[in-house]
């Protein structure tokens, strides 16, 4: 039986131990991520979001990618952590790739110029909503995942490597995978200071 929308964000975690073991075909991944990225609202319908899902061989490279982008970075001193961390992405089974269109960032700005500061904004609020619709579904479907973020510093390699427009703009990268542990404790920030109601 499916989850209700309100379990399915209770169990939404990061995950960070992953394997490689399917979990569902991956034309429901597809079907999943497609509806997704479909139906996630924009500022002013802009439909600026844009998404590439890396599986296989092309999902390794990312990781090997990144790893070996932040070695040159920082050195290979204390690395250790680094790379084990690079190793558990890379032992999920895919990665989603979250951009947003700066073109039609521009042209919106241009269009509207009394809002021209907020496209920016509202662009990544977008990229959030998509982000997190995402995640959820991934997790409803069996996934453990996690939001990364190793842009700006893999974004040259990234597009170069699979030949992505010059205007995407990489916002976040999710590893995801079955997960092969439980996601750590979290403590929670009493709501009554977080939450305000008044009539």
């Amino acid at each position: 039986m499916a989850k209700d929308f309100l379990s399915a964000i209770e169990d939404r975690r990061s995950y960070y131990s992953l394997s490689k073991e399917r979990v569902v075909p991956d034309k429901r991944i597809k079907e999943v991520i497609d509806h997704a990225v479909q139906y996630s609202p924009s500022a002013f319908n802009s439909q600026s979001a844009r998404v590439i899902v890396l599986s296989g061989q092309s999902h390794d490279q990312l990781w090997d990618i990144t790893k070996e982008t932040l070695r040159k970075t920082v050195g290979n001193k204390d690395f250790e952590k680094t790379e084990e961390k690079m190793k558990s992405f890379k032992n999920g089974y895919g990665t989603v790739l979250f951009f947003e269109d700066q073109a039609i960032i521009d042209r919106l700005q241009e269009q509207f110029k009394t809002y021209s500061t907020n496209f920016p904004i509202w662009s990544n609020q977008s990229s959030a909503i998509l982000q997190f619709i995402v995640w959820t579904s991934l997790e409803i479907e069996g996934f453990g995942a996690s939001l990364q973020h190793y842009n700006p510093l893999i974004d040259d390699e990234v597009k170069k490597t699979w030949d992505i427009s010059r205007n995407w703009k990489l916002i976040a990268q999710m590893p995801f995978g079955k997960p092969t542990a439980e996601p750590g404790d979290k403590d929670f920030t009493p709501l009554e200071e977080r939450v305000k109601y008044f009539q």
